[in-house]
């Protein structure tokens, strides 16, 4: 006779599997994403469209197609003569991306092409369930051929746009492919700790006790070598950590170190384009309580709202302003006395594509017109916030960006047009992938970080 204990374990296991959602009801979603991406909503976008119960499962699917989808697009073109419609597209790419590399398969190929048929005989696609049904089972059949075919096609081998991948050969010659790698792989889960509360190393010492493995970045960063759920790191509702990416957290030490302290005053700080309020929280964890005063910028109202939920969550102030940092007129007389800023940052608007693997539809989004029309942003934001510095004040300009147009270039650019300024030791463009060998960093390795590009600049007069 079967006891208590293990009958009411197999109920609960009955129960689970009865309550799970069915594979092809997480790739019909997941299709539904694509079809919407490829469409031009953002990843954000479709899934917020997506059930809660189906939500992890099918961003997990999501991203690992997406990460895939020059590869699945190929493999398309070997298959069908002519192009199906863009609904039918999105289920075969999604199927494709999933199964064409066994060994990194989330299930068994022929697993995923039997639930992707089924999706179309259930949906939508249940006109051309045969058809998918043929394209699919004949890549099953043939795919080591077919997968062979499409080495050649860059686009297939490192999953990104054409254009994408010629600038970064022209932008990085040295370091392009490891970017691309970069781009396709998991991203690390790095902690900033909130020196107000603690120090990195008692917090690594708290990660400890719970078997969380961690390793020590940036000034107060800890790096994870394993992702957790937030919910499980110690004492984080209470403000001690932050997640945020290693190469983010070089912000505020960069505008910060060596900045002098103004007498009788706090220092002024303005943060353009602030949200969601990571580098805003940096800067106020930094300086000694009372020391500075930090005035956070967002155009968005519900984005400027996520800056005041991360501040409360750390216990810090800031003058949040729903503004448009590039119209000042608007702003800085009414509601900042018309007072000159002792530092400036400014994380300007971008491309984004030196996260890629945090946003893995970006790649997808972007046009090869949005580096030139975003740069424009860029150059205007930097010429209208400079004359709000104070002589001798300091200026970061940063975008999580490796495109040179938005960071090289246009910071050459800015020096060409202006003679009050001195540039200072900065990292310049931080590369994915990479951990800072040389330079500013040298001393304070930023272990596995995202793209970047930072520059350092000071008013002269």
């Amino acid at each position: 006779m079967t006891s208590t204990p293990n009958r009411q374990k197999n109920a609960s296991a009955s129960q689970a599997a009865t309550t799970a959602p069915a594979l092809w009801q997480q790739l019909e979603a997941v299709a539904q994403a694509l079809h919407g991406i490829l469409g031009g909503q953002s990843s954000k976008a479709v899934l917020a469209q997506v059930p809660q119960r189906l939500r992890p499962g099918v961003q997990a699917l999501l991203f690992q197609v997406l990460r895939n989808l020059g590869r699945a697009q190929a493999l398309q073109k070997q298959l069908v003569s002519r192009s199906p419609s863009p609904k039918v597209s999105a289920l075969l790419s999604t199927a494709l991306a999933l199964a064409w590399d066994e060994a990194h398969a989330p299930y068994p190929p022929f697993t995923l092409v039997n639930q992707a048929v089924e999706v179309a005989k259930r949906g939508a696609a249940r006109a051309q369930s045969g058809f998918i049904n043929a394209c699919l089972r004949r890549f099953l059949r043939e795919r080591d051929a077919l997968v062979a075919a499409t080495e050649h096609d860059p686009v297939a081998v490192w999953n990104h746009p054409a254009w994408w991948i010629a600038r970064l050969k022209k932008d990085h010659p040295q370091d392009w492919q490891t970017i691309l790698a970069a781009n396709n792989a998991q991203p690390p889960m790095t902690l900033r700790v909130n020196a107000q509360k603690c120090t990195p190393a008692q917090y690594l010492s708290r990660l400890n006790a719970i078997n969380l493995k961690a390793f020590s970045v940036a000034e107060t960063g800890l790096q994870l070598e394993h992702a957790a759920p937030v919910q499980e790191l110690p004492h984080f509702a209470e403000g001690w950590a932050s997640v945020q990416d290693a190469a983010a957290q070089a912000a505020a030490p960069l505008l910060l170190a060596g900045l002098p302290q103004p007498q009788g005053r706090p220092l002024r700080v303005l943060d353009a384009c602030a949200a969601p309020g990571g580098k805003t929280a940096h800067l106020l964890e930094r300086a000694a309580p009372g020391s500075i005063e930090v005035t956070a910028l967002e155009i968005d109202p519900e984005r400027a709202s996520r800056i005041g939920e991360t501040l409360s969550r750390l216990g810090l102030e800031a003058k949040v302003l729903v503004a448009d940092a590039g119209k000042p007129e608007a702003w800085f007389e009414s509601q900042c006395g018309g007072q000159l800023f002792d530092a400036i940052l400014l994380d300007a608007p971008c491309t984004a594509s030196g996260i890629v693997r945090r946003q893995p539809d970006v790649r997808w989004l972007r046009r090869e017109s949005d580096v030139a029309q975003l740069a424009q942003i860029q150059a205007k934001l930097l010429d209208t916030l400079w004359p709000l510095l104070q002589p001798g004040g300091r200026m970061v300009y940063c975008t999580c960006s490796i495109f040179k147009a938005e960071g090289d270039a246009q910071m050459q650019a800015f020096l060409a047009r202006n003679t009050e300024v001195l540039s200072l030791p900065a990292p310049g463009h931080l590369i994915p992938g990479k951990s800072a060998k040389d330079g500013l960093l040298a001393d304070n390795p930023l272990g596995d970080h995202d793209g970047f590009f930072y520059a350092l600049l000071e008013k002269t007069r």
